[in-house]
């Protein structure tokens, strides 16, 4: 098939495409990309155009009319649920007069967990795919594309295409090797060392700690950590993003891919901690708690995070966005990166100037917070 005879299609929504059809493009790897999680998100409401998420993926067939490639691509209204921030953008673009959204989003909603942005079953549509995006943005009058979270291995493909690059830094831990959590505390200082162990053993005392996956998921387990999300949520964005149907139908779909890490008191959960279980990554998405208790959020979030990681042979754990807290946990700081495409040229070069110095900023910081990690110092 020639680039001339390539059509992209616009499909609405995610659970529009079959199943077998999308995760043949997505992999297996990254739980977020799969056709269950991102069609759980629309089925419960979570992801829809009154929430200001317009699930259109951008989907080009092969010869066998099948998906070849697609972008998971939404019509944004608003910037919330995308940590990367353009909200300065936003009111820039408004001022000059300009109508910054609806905008383009290639991301997965609610999600700071980098990934393939171009899910490809043929990899040499890469290009293809990167110019549907655009053409769809210039064609629609948006104002700009957003890819976030894009995978370092693909970052490239949007650089080639011209898109502004831009930096973040996350803190992630990785699996050197270490056989049990007492062989990765032996890698760090020892009054780092020492200090964890405290916080670790303050941190249960009098409690139970839970790990629930797979079938031995309940909708009570559910029910305790819809209170948690419910005040995390409420604090951290006001109103939160995911609806109590999806919790539900995450565990049936998708339980054996999920880890619910719980503290339980005389048999009441107190708190607990969401993850998603890759290929090779542990991912931390969700934390809260009924009852404030010191350094609990670090146990249930970083260190038995480790200790899943670790028993189930993963190679690192993500936890999220920010947190420079992490780092006295184990956790190092990593680059992340977005990709943005500004058709408009006075505003591209306004952007493209601020992202130099941004990046520049950004890869000093990081570079400084790497020198204050735990560990043992060669």
């Amino acid at each position: 098939m020639s680039e001339r005879d390539l059509v992209a299609r616009l499909s609405p929504g995610v659970a529009s495409i079959a199943a077998a059809d999308w995760d043949a493009c997505s992999g297996a790897d990254n739980p977020f990309l799969s056709h269950a999680f991102l069609s759980i998100l629309e089925e419960s409401g979570s992801v829809s155009p009154r929430a200001g998420w317009q699930s259109i993926p951008i989907v080009i067939d092969g010869p066998d009319g099948k998906p070849a490639a697609i972008a998971p691509a939404y019509a944004k209204g608003h910037s919330q649920g995308e940590y990367v921030f353009d909200h300065a953008w936003a009111d820039a673009w408004h001022r000059a007069g300009g109508q910054y959204y609806p905008k383009l989003q290639v991301a997965v909603p609610f999600t700071p967990a980098p990934g393939p942005r171009l899910l490809l079953r043929d990899p040499a549509l890469a290009p293809a795919l990167i110019g549907a995006i655009e053409a769809v943005t210039t064609q629609q009058g948006l104002s700009s594309a957003h890819a976030t979270f894009v995978s370092p291995e693909q970052l490239p493909l949007f650089e080639q295409a011209g898109w502004l690059i831009r930096a973040g830094t996350q803190f992630h831990w990785r699996n050197d090797g270490y056989a049990s959590f007492d062989d990765f505390l032996g890698a760090l200082a020892s009054r780092k060392r020492k200090a964890i162990r405290k916080e670790r053993s303050g941190a249960v005392e009098g409690l139970t700690i839970r790990h629930v996956t797979g079938t031995d998921l309940t909708e009570a387990d559910w029910d305790a950590f819809w209170v948690f999300y419910q005040d995390t949520g409420a604090r951290k964005w006001g109103t939160p993003y995911l609806s109590r149907r999806f919790f539900s139908l995450l565990g049936e779909r998708m339980g054996d891919r999920v880890l619910l890490i719980l503290a339980e008191r005389n048999g009441r959960p107190i708190a607990g901690a969401l993850n998603l279980i890759g290929t090779d990554t542990l991912y931390g998405r969700y934390w809260g708690a009924t009852e404030d208790v010191p350094f609990l959020h670090f146990e249930l979030c970083y260190y038995q995070a480790i200790d899943a990681a670790i028993a189930r042979g993963l190679q690192s754990v993500e936890a999220g966005a920010q947190g420079e807290h992490k780092l006295a946990r184990g956790y190092a700081p990593v680059a992340t990166w977005s990709a943005h495409f500004i058709p408009d040229r006075n505003f591209r070069h306004a952007i493209a100037d601020f992202l130099v110095r941004e990046r520049e900023a950004v890869a000093a910081d990081r570079e400084y917070l790497g020198e204050m990690t735990p560990f043992k110092k060669a």
